[in-house]
């Protein structure tokens, strides 16, 4: 299965079984939402979303069948998993995290691979690897076009910028 990482559940909330789930998962809109299927720990228990509010930056959701606090305590400290089919992303529809992987080109010319994403409150990075590392701001300024499938991002100014 293709399970995604959604976050962590760091704590309960309450007495009614309300779940504190910190995420940085970028289509929360996705997700959130009664009746979606989550999974939970590296057993990937299968519960389903019963209700979702936000909560002082805090993702808090209510599980179906679990009413107490005692019933939920269970599963503090554990990750939380989603199935990427699951998502119905529309037709080049991708995840920021569908990047990884994908090689940076610029003039026909390979500029490395994305390793990771970075946000910050400055906005998302590519973390890129080539014979060195370095960052490519994940805007207009500089990506012109993404390819998925082809796993290529066309880039403007990496050349320029990144002697590489």
């Amino acid at each position: 299965m293709n399970y995604i990482e959604l976050g962590i559940i760091t704590s309960t909330h309450g007495i009614k079984g309300e779940i504190k789930l910190k995420s940085n998962f970028s289509r929360k809109d996705l997700v959130f939402k009664e009746g979606f299927k989550i999974y939970i720990g590296e057993e990937k228990q299968e519960e389903i979303i019963n209700t979702y509010r936000v909560h002082k930056g805090f993702d808090m959701i209510t599980l179906k069948g679990f009413n107490d606090i005692n019933e939920v305590l269970k599963y503090k400290g554990l990750k939380v998993y989603i199935k990427k089919e699951h998502l119905n992303l529309a037709p080049g529809e991708f995840l920021i995290t569908d990047l990884i992987g994908c090689k940076i080109i610029d003039n026909n010319k390979c500029y490395g691979t994305v390793l990771d994403i970075v946000e910050n409150k400055a906005g998302i990075l590519l973390y890129v690897k080539a014979q060195k590392f370095y960052y490519i701001p994940y805007n207009q300024e500089f990506i012109k076009e993404i390819n998925i499938l082809k796993k290529e991002i066309k880039a403007i100014r990496v050349g320029e910028l990144y002697e590489i």
